[in-house]
């Protein structure tokens, strides 16, 4: 009885999730990314083109399945003006960087960037719960047009889904996530 108690309680936490970040749509912020190489990245300089920014742990089993998904998506859309972006933002995310690249055959820029500049980006506050991975989804002017937090729907089918919201933001559509959060990955 406990355990369905605390269960209980949670929903409404785990539905703030979706509903506490940042509203969308909402300009993007400029974001950095670090690479191992000490090049750094700017989601600035992406504008003109749609970019899917990925956040993700490096120790996330599917952070790691994300970054594979993505990673085909890359190569699919590449020529469509669609940039794929990736940020780790675990601890341990700047001795980890690399291999996580290697291993999971990331075919798009992938570095590191810490907790406080995401949740910045997210507009999500300091103390606030989130999962990961976060797939955030911008269009050509420079727009957030929608996010998903790590245990939404979406992320359940991303090999549909991602390539669906890519095709409808490609064709001038507008999108916003405020889907009603689902159980899904967490790490």
């Amino acid at each position: 009885m406990r355990s369905i108690a605390t269960f209980l309680l949670l929903i409404p936490a785990v539905a703030g999730l979706v509903t506490a970040a940042g509203p969308v749509p909402r300009k993007a912020a400029e974001f950095v990314i670090q690479h191992p190489d000490g090049k750094q990245e700017l989601l600035s300089s992406y504008r003109g083109k749609t970019v899917v920014l990925a956040l993700m742990f490096t120790t996330c089993s599917h952070c790691q399945k994300t970054a594979g998904v993505l990673s085909g998506v890359q190569k699919e859309y590449e020529g469509k003006g669609v940039q794929v972006l990736g940020a780790t933002i675990n601890p341990d995310a700047a001795k980890d960087i690399q291999m996580f690249n290697k291993v999971f055959g990331v075919t798009f820029p992938c570095g590191i960037t810490n907790e406080g500049a995401a949740r910045q980006f997210l507009g999500l506050a300091k103390d606030e719960p989130y999962f990961v991975p976060i797939l955030v989804f911008i269009d050509k002017t420079g727009t957030v047009r929608s996010q998903y937090i790590g245990d939404e729907k979406f992320l359940g089918n991303q090999e549909v889904n991602i390539r669906a919201e890519l095709d409808k933001l490609m064709k001038g559509g507008a999108s916003s996530s405020k889907a009603a959060p689902a159980k899904g990955p967490k790490s």
